[in-house]
């Protein structure tokens, strides 16, 4: 087994058995694994490429786990949302900053993106159906249905909803992942009232992308997408840059707004990553894609040239 990791190996002489002991080491590991703190290995790194590199490895070996650990509730969490971190963060990223030029490959990682997001979200399915039988196959989830769902719960329904939503965003003429928006509208309002705080704001950088992003027909809200906005920024305490990046891309571009669109993506520039380590790689991914936008700014706004911006081509000719 030449080239191996040793760790795999390891893991794959546990697994190579099926007595009780291997079961019990199976079950240790999953835990430790999966057990508070065990994300800031690659949450609080600060090389993206190392990352991006190391991900599927461990995509890999969570997977291997949860085929002999099937029903292990922090495996199928960090499992599925690693596919849909990875899709997000280092496919469909990269993806949308190839040039003009490289189309047939930029449809290629986007179909890409789009089967991890998926898998993900089918992984994180199948653990809320083991909690919660029949919820999300109901023709419309009640409010008895709803009020079980505890706060223990609430990322396991917010990288769902997360995956389903980046999946139909790459797609919007799938009407079968169109179908769920109903559904995880009903589930992310459950989640917001137990756990409005959730991770710094990530709920409500989520629905600044959800009711910015849709139509007013399937559950888009401008006045709401400001005020989750609004409340992003104060959650996080101005320390992600994301909720900048998010309302840049999704609010001023459509409604043509330079100036707020520079002004939000510069906010995002003057982060400093490290002053938040838990942070540290979601704010250097998302300062990149920051960089992309000022440089495309040209094609984004058809009234570009009307503000006299010359500033761009010095500040932010480059995104890496």
């Amino acid at each position: 087994m030449k080239g191996v990791p040793p760790v795999l190996i390891l893991l794959l002489a546990l697994l190579s058995g099926s007595c009780s002991i291997n079961k019990l080491v199976i079950h240790k590991i999953s835990d430790a694994l999966t057990g508070t703190g065990s994300s800031g290995v690659f949450l609080e790194d600060t090389d993206p490429e190392l990352v991006g590199d190391a991900v599927p490895f461990a995509i890999k070996m969570y997977e291997t786990l949860l085929d002999q650990n099937p029903g292990h509730p922090g495996l199928i969490l960090t499992t599925g949302s690693l596919f849909i971190m990875y899709a997000n963060a280092f496919v469909q990223g990269p993806a949308e900053m190839l040039p003009v030029e490289n189309y047939e490959e930029k449809r290629v990682q986007m179909d890409r993106a789009k089967r991890l997001y998926l898998r993900g979200t089918a992984i994180l399915e199948q653990g809320i159906e083991n909690k919660y039988p029949g919820l999300l196959s109901a023709a419309a989830i009640s409010g008895e249905g709803l009020a079980k769902i505890k706060k223990e719960d609430v990322a396991l329904f917010y990288w769902e909803a997360a995956g389903s939503l980046s999946a139909f965003a790459l797609n919007p003429f799938d009407l079968a992942l169109g179908m769920r928006i109903p559904r995880i509208s009903a589930l992310m309002a459950r989640c917001y009232e137990l756990d409005p705080d959730f991770n710094g704001g990530a709920l409500d950088d989520f629905y600044l992308l959800f009711y910015a992003s849709l139509p007013e027909g399937m559950g888009g809200d401008p006045e709401r997408a400001e005020i989750h906005y609004q409340k992003a920024l104060e959650k996080s305490r101005g320390r992600s840059a994301g909720p900048y990046v998010s309302y840049a891309q999704a609010v001023a571009v459509p409604a043509q707004n330079y100036e707020v669109f520079k002004s939000n993506l510069e906010a995002a520039l003057a982060i400093d990553p490290s002053e938040d380590g838990s942070n540290a790689l979601a704010n250097i991914i998302s300062q990149r894609k920051a960089r992309y936008l000022l440089e495309k700014a040209p094609e984004l706004f058809a009234n570009f040239n009307d503000f006299g911006d010359e500033s761009y081509d010095d500040d932010y000719n480059y995104y890496y």
